[in-house]
C-alpha cells in the first residue's frame, strides 16, 4: 500500500515544507518541490522519509501533484 501525498507530507519537517512551498501554497505541489525535500532528506541522512517510486508514480498519475505546469 502506498501513502497519499497528504499522508507523506505530514511526516516531513514543517519548516522545510514551508520553505519549499513558499509563495506557491495555493497551487498543487510540483514534483520539483518534492525533489527538493528528497535531496534535503538525503543530505541530512534521513532517506527513510522519502517517498517510494510507486508513491511518486501514484501521486502524478492520480493528480495529487503536478509533474510540471503549463
Amino acid at each position: 500500500m502506498v501513502r497519499t501525498y497528504d499522508e507523506w507530507i505530514k511526516t516531513q519537517d514543517p519548516t522545510l515544507v514551508a520553505k519549499t512551498r513558499k509563495d506557491d501554497e495555493t497551487n498543487k505541489p510540483l514534483l520539483n518541490q518534492i525533489n527538493w525535500i528528497w535531496v534535503s532528506n538525503l543530505m541530512n541522512k534521513k532517506p527513510e522519509l522519502n517517498p517510494s517510486a510507486a508513491e511518486l508514480l501514484d501521486w502524478v498519475t492520480s493528480g495529487q501533484i503536478d509533474a510540471m505546469r503549463k
